[in-house]
């Protein structure tokens, strides 16, 4: 596999943007064995964005020949509060992510999974923290606690101060102590890998290549959750994305046909407009990267079933008012089900099954 079909199957949707690409397209000319890392803290149940995206992003950089680590940030959680602070319950989640993330489609066998309870057992790993503490200022840590889905008016103690300050000391620590290559995580995770970039050269490390994905749209596009960016456009997508905090905005990957069809029907999707519309999302960094094609069925009257090849074309049909708000709806409901049935199937199996009834009955804190 050439270079350019390496580049574009990393550009595939729902990638964002590539900081920079002049330096991954010299990464992927000189290097073999690239490394790149997303993190996750262990809490609630995998969503669309989560689950499923996640998924299709990471076999997109495994076809590009790229070693992936998946970091279950178990310690984060903790930092973050997750199951009221519960490490036991935190390490539970952690097992269902990973089951989770097999039932969607990720090809697991080659990914790797480290754990920050494991990593951070390393001793050089609080002397990279410590070194990066003396690097960076008390307002450009606070700035960065947004990556824990917190504002900085809402940091009470020191444990959200430390969080930001830990996941850089990740980047560097991950890949046999060597650092990643690529941080291949969301949006809402693009300050800490700025910050990681910034101090690299004064830790006599290599500055990661930051590659950012889309964060899908929950389904109501309601109020926002808060101001966690300075930057208008990247604050908007993180104060609407699917959140498992507001469940009537998430469809989760173990919702029935039923739970789809109600929440999908109830979404917004106003005729003719497509920024802010959490139903074309979903056709575009879903559905278009699971078939090839997609069939709106409508009755005759309305001019029948249409077939359509690509995103670009079904945005242009639902601008031009050609694909009324319903019938997409009601494909998307076709689809999904579609794509959640194997998943609704293998969490049928006795030890995901476990794993997540120990999720779903656990009471989540944010």
């Amino acid at each position: 596999m050439d270079i350019n079909e390496r580049l574009k199957l990393i550009k595939l949707p729902p990638t964002e943007e590539i900081i920079t690409e002049k330096e991954l397209i010299e990464l992927l000319q000189t290097k073999n064995n690239i490394v790149a890392y997303d993190g996750f803290e262990p809490s609630g149940l995998l969503h669309l964005g989560s689950g499923i995206l996640r998924s299709i992003k990471t076999n997109d950089f495994i076809e590009a020949k790229i070693r992936f680590i998946i970091y279950i940030a178990d310690w984060f959680a903790y930092l973050n509060n997750k199951f009221g602070g519960n490490l036991e319950l935190i390490k539970k989640a952690g097992e269902y992510f990973i089951e989770g993330w097999k039932a969607c489609g990720m090809k697991v066998d080659k990914v790797e999974f480290v754990w920050c309870s494991d990593l951070i057992k390393d001793p050089e790993y609080w002397e990279m923290f410590l070194k990066i503490s003396k690097l960076v200022t008390i307002n450009r840590v606070r700035r960065a606690v947004t990556v824990a889905g917190r504002q900085s008016i809402e940091i009470k103690n020191p444990s959200l101060l430390i969080y930001p300050l830990m996941q850089v000391t990740d980047i560097f620590m991950l890949n046999n102590k060597e650092g990643v290559d690529i941080c291949q995580l969301g949006m809402d995770q693009r300050k800490v890998n700025m910050l990681a970039r910034e101090i690299a050269e004064n830790l006599g490390r290599k500055k990661p290549i930051a590659i950012h994905h889309h964060l899908l749209l929950g389904l109501q596009a309601g109020e926002r959750m808060g101001k966690f960016d300075e930057d208008e456009k990247v604050n908007r997508e993180i104060s609407f994305k699917m959140s498992k905090s507001k469940p009537e905005t998430a469809i989760f990957i173990h919702d029935s046909e039923e739970d789809v069809k109600r929440k999908i029907l109830n979404a917004y999707c106003p005729p003719k407009q497509v920024e802010m519309n959490p139903i074309l999302e979903i056709c575009k960094y879903i559905i278009f990267r699971k078939f090839d094609r997609m069939i709106i069925k409508r009755e005759e009257r309305y001019g029948g079933n249409i077939e359509i090849l690509s995103y670009e074309e079904l945005e242009k049909l639902y601008i031009d008012g050609k694909i009324h708000p319903l019938d997409l709806k009601n494909a998307v409901i076709e689809y999904l089900n579609i794509i959640l049935e194997p998943i609704r199937d293998y969490f049928e199996k006795e030890k995901a099954r476990k794993l997540y009834e120990i999720v779903k009955t656990a009471q989540i804190t944010r």
